[in-house]
């Protein structure tokens, strides 16, 4: 996937105005459109104003775009490798601590069913889709949107519960048009069983109601930081657990660290590396009475001991001749 750089696409300076870039789309789609103009790959190209007008236009896709592109552009100044047609993926958890306004889960088709490209889908994905609110007449009495924003948590609060308090950002307008960045700060409680994925609900921590129409209520997407030890499956939680060769081979107990502390663990004699001891119950624990905690799999690997002393070394030859043994002897005859 490559990074598209919309402000390139259309011709403005990163400080363009929303008056700047209006008028870049307009001239630009008048060149491009399909039903006037002789360009070979005039459809392509309309499609890209297009989808560089709606981020640029948008304050919310806007500041969430700058933010992950002054990152590409330190890449590039440093000679990120490949150059800047390399494959591009947005860093984990990009996205977090974005506040976002009237998001709903359909996507508005603004290019006849073509839809968005990858980067666009990459990079926003259903945080981005939902249809802009109605107009307002005076006298209205509207209810305030529902807001929408990521948020990263550790995966121990899950195991446990927690109180928190997270920064949120929300994307707005200057008088000048420029896009700025609003902060605020919620207290909020993580409850224990939540999994990636799930929302928390914040009642009247949305937009303001019209009139006296009722606040909006905040949703918070719940993600995992990346942890060191642990990966995360929906409920289930994988844990690499490093073994030395006589370990493994003879079998040991081991202790192994959980999210909700350590267990001793019997490792069975000529345990291969791969194979996988489930600990049941032992995942991100039920979120409600009845219902069922995930599972801890401890995924065996094999450490090699260092061989930069002699007497390592002589260990490691002593090792050798004790075996008759050809750790590819699979592989012979594979190839017809």
């Amino acid at each position: 996937m490559k990074f598209h750089d919309y402000y390139s696409t259309l011709g403005v300076a990163r400080d363009a105005s929303d008056d700047d870039i209006k008028k870049a789309y307009r001239k630009l789609a008048r060149k491009y459109h399909p039903d006037v103009s002789k360009e070979a790959d005039a459809e392509a190209r309309f499609k890209e104003i297009g989808e560089a007008s709606e981020v640029l236009r948008d304050p919310e896709k806007r500041a969430a775009y700058d933010a992950l592109g002054s990152r590409w552009q330190q890449e590039q100044a440093a000679g990120r490798p490949g150059g800047p047609d390399a494959e591009f993926r947005p860093p984990p958890g990009w996205d977090a601590g974005f506040e976002f306004s009237g998001r709903g889960d359909e996507a508005e088709d603004l290019f006849g069913g073509a839809g968005h490209s990858d980067f666009f889908e990459a990079l926003f994905g259903r945080a981005a889709r939902g249809a802009a609110p109605g107009a307002r007449r005076p006298g209205m009495r509207m209810p305030g949107q529902d807001h929408h924003a990521k948020v990263l948590i550790d995966l121990e609060d899950a195991y446990r519960g927690a109180k928190r308090s997270i920064s949120l950002q929300m994307p707005g307008l200057d008088a000048q048009g420029h896009g700025v960045l609003h902060e605020r700060t919620l207290d909020i409680t993580i409850p224990k069983g939540l999994r990636e994925g799930q929302h928390l609900r914040l009642a009247g921590q949305g937009g303001p109601g019209l009139g006296d129409g009722p606040t909006g209520d905040l949703f918070l997407e719940i993600a995992f930081k990346p942890h060191r030890l642990y990966r995360v499956d929906g409920r289930d939680v994988l844990l690499d657990l490093p073994l030395a060769p006589w370990e493994a081979a003879l079998g040991a107990s081991v202790s192994a660290p959980t999210p909700d502390g350590d267990v001793e663990l019997t490792i069975p004699p000529g345990s291969a590396a791969g194979r996988k001891l489930r600990l049941r119950g032992k995942g991100i624990p039920a979120s409600s009475p009845g219902g069922t905690a995930g599972d801890l799999y401890v995924v065996l690997t094999i450490a090699l001991p260092p061989s930069g002393s002699d007497a390592a070394r002589r260990a490691y030859e002593a090792f050798k001749a004790a075996f008759d043994f050809d750790p590819r002897a699979g592989l012979k005859g594979a190839t017809p």
